[in-house]
């Protein structure tokens, strides 16, 4: 009996254990650095607004991530300053303030929505005010947020981030700030989350 539950707890994790030796390194996901992984296991999405891809990704699976992520897995997004020219940086600066002010989903998805289905062409730090206003934020909070310690610090880390995942496109996952999963890879969404959940473990 005890021979059989075991065989049977083994035909059961062959395939998950055929799975993860599956993917593999410099295929499927890089090591981005020698240093050791981050404390406790966390998933980092590498997005941009002006990116149509990671509107997609924002709409479809992150919410996927979220309500199936292993409990002690953490999710972080970091925003990326290299698209959209100069707007870049206001946008990472307008993501590092929604954090701050405690609107991201709401903040998040507006300026998603203003840029991908609305079509709006953001020119300036006031287009961007002027968008917070709309959603609640108060003009004279968001200048505060805008030019603190707290924001500008945000916007240093994210960008340091993204050198140092040599992050060259979005929408990108970096795993236990170790690991930088390929896209080119892979070959649906629930691969991605599958490299990603392996690897947070690792």
């Amino acid at each position: 009996m005890k021979k059989a539950l075991l065989m049977a707890a083994a035909l059961l994790l062959a395939p998950l254990t055929l799975s993860a030796a599956e993917y593999k390194e410099g295929v499927h996901y890089t090591v981005i650095n020698d240093g050791p992984a981050t404390a406790k296991p966390e998933i980092t999405e590498f997005f941009s607004f002006y990116c149509p891809h990671c509107y997609n990704f924002s709409k479809t699976i992150v919410p996927k991530i979220l309500a199936e992520k292993p409990a002690d897995v953490a999710f972080n997004q970091t925003h990326v300053d290299f698209i959209g020219k100069e707007m870049g940086v206001e946008m990472s600066r307008a993501f590092a303030v929604a954090h701050q002010l405690n609107v991201d989903d709401k903040v998040d998805a507006a300026l998603f929505a203003a840029i991908h289905d609305k079509k709006q062409h953001f020119t300036s730090r006031d287009d961007i005010r002027a968008l917070f206003i709309a959603n609640g934020v108060d003009g004279k909070t968001f200048d505060a947020a805008a030019d603190s310690f707290m924001v500008k610090a945000q916007m240093a880390k994210m960008k340091r981030d993204t050198e140092n995942a040599k992050i060259s496109g979005v929408p990108s996952l970096v795993v236990n700030g170790k690991y930088r999963i390929e896209n080119g890879s892979i070959k649906s969404y629930d691969e991605l989350l599958a490299i990603a959940y392996y690897l947070a473990k690792m």
